[in-house]
């Protein structure tokens, strides 16, 4: 397949970005007539984009109706379009939403802020430059969000799938590979020394405050913990039923040091030889947290996305939540459908997988009726996910 130069202004053939030649077939005849991008999906890989934005930037420029068919991989503009034009308005997505503005590199990142503006992250110059909101795609963009590369480069090594925004234009990739999986396991490394002397600290630092306050107020986050930690099914090995277990352990270490940052965590769990069970990330997500939750899951986002490697671990982290909001916190029930859209944006739980979840009722973590309770509170959340998923579909 011919390939060019992705900035088609650039005479270089050494030019490291290169994309293949867009194709275009028409099919129908009449008012059916319409044109096909066989090849959209190897295009927008080397641009680090979804195909569906490229498409939909073609449809909003030419004021034509497209179909987005993702599971199929077919990309289709209503009407005859020749390949030439097609180009020229390719070339005028890449400057609009790939390029970034201050060194004109494709290496870019679409980042979408808390304010809904999207933001072009260069990895190559590290400058982050605004894209044209006025364009009619950053509608389509904000409803229909890249997903994160973090992610992409954790499922990498369990299923082989790529990242869909970064590594097909070479320096994007330098994190997927060699000796460390992700920037906390970088970390981890960096500081072993420094963290074994601040963990054995942590340890004594709980009692230094000897007041009746203080003491009371441990009493109460230990009672916590308790309440919350019964985790492992009958039968099952470590059960948390046992205050030794090392689940036990890990719930009580944090509810004392819930300051704590996200290496620390993941360091005692691995020194309890639990850092890969599925039932940590439930003791994490329910004694980790306080009634500022939405807000606090960013912070702890990394230790969650190197933490969450399954769908069994996905469904732990979901009971987690569970009886966070249903026992633990019931006037946080409400807010469940922001705590679901948190750890959504940050790619630690699945479209599907929370489908699934919101339309099955559960005994397993907490009572029946405060799993409805916290299921009925998460409508707003899924009916969002289907909508998103309609509208696709319709166009």
């Amino acid at each position: 397949m011919a390939v060019v130069n992705i900035r088609r202004d650039v005479d270089d053939k050494f030019y490291r970005y290169r994309m293949p030649v867009l194709l275009t077939k028409i099919e129908g005849k009449g008012n059916g007539i319409k044109t096909v991008i066989p090849n959209m999906s190897d295009v927008a890989r080397a641009l680090s984009r979804p195909p569906t934005y490229p498409t939909k930037f073609f449809g909003c420029e030419l004021g034509a109706q497209t179909v987005l068919d993702e599971k199929n991989d077919r990309y289709i503009v209503n009407g005859a379009h020749d390949a030439a034009k097609l180009r020229e308005l390719l070339d005028g997505f890449i400057e609009k939403f790939v390029l970034c503005k201050a060194c004109k590199n494709p290496e870019t990142d679409l980042i979408i802020t808390k304010s809904d503006d999207i933001i072009r992250d260069c990895k190559a110059c590290g400058e982050r430059t605004g894209v044209d909101m006025r364009h009619k795609l950053t509608t389509y963009i904000i409803k229909n969000p890249p997903k994160n590369p973090k992610k992409s480069k954790r499922k990498a090594t369990a299923d082989g799938s790529p990242s869909p925004n970064g590594g097909e234009n070479g320096e994007g990739d330098e994190d997927a590979g060699g000796e460390s999986d992700d920037e906390l396991t970088k970390r981890i490394r960096a500081e072993a020394a420094e963290l074994n002397a601040d963990a054995a600290i942590a340890k004594e630092d709980w009692s230094a405050d000897t007041s009746p306050e203080a003491v009371r107020a441990r009493m109460k986050a230990v009672e916590a913990s308790l309440a919350s930690v019964s985790l492992v099914a009958a039968g099952e090995e470590d059960s948390d039923e046992d205050a030794d277990s090392p689940f036990s352990q890990l719930g009580h270490w944090i509810s004392d040091n819930r300051d704590i940052g996200a290496v620390e965590i993941y360091k005692k769990a691995e020194e309890l030889g639990i850092a890969k069970k599925h039932n940590t990330v439930q003791v994490i997500s329910q004694t980790l947290f306080t009634e500022d939750i939405v807000t606090e899951i960013p912070k702890y986002a990394p230790l969650f996305v190197k933490m969450v490697t399954s769908e069994k671990h996905q469904k732990a982290l979901l009971g987690g939540i569970e009886r966070f909001v249903g026992v633990l916190h019931p006037d946080l029930i409400p807010a469940i459908p922001k705590i679901l859209m948190e750890f959504y944006q940050v790619d630690v739980l699945d479209e599907e997988l929370l489908k699934q979840w919101g339309t099955h009722v559960s005994k397993k973590y907490v009572d029946r009726d405060t799993s409805k309770k916290v299921r009925k509170a998460s409508e707003p959340f899924l009916k969002w996910l289907d909508e998103a998923e309609d509208t696709e579909s319709e166009e």
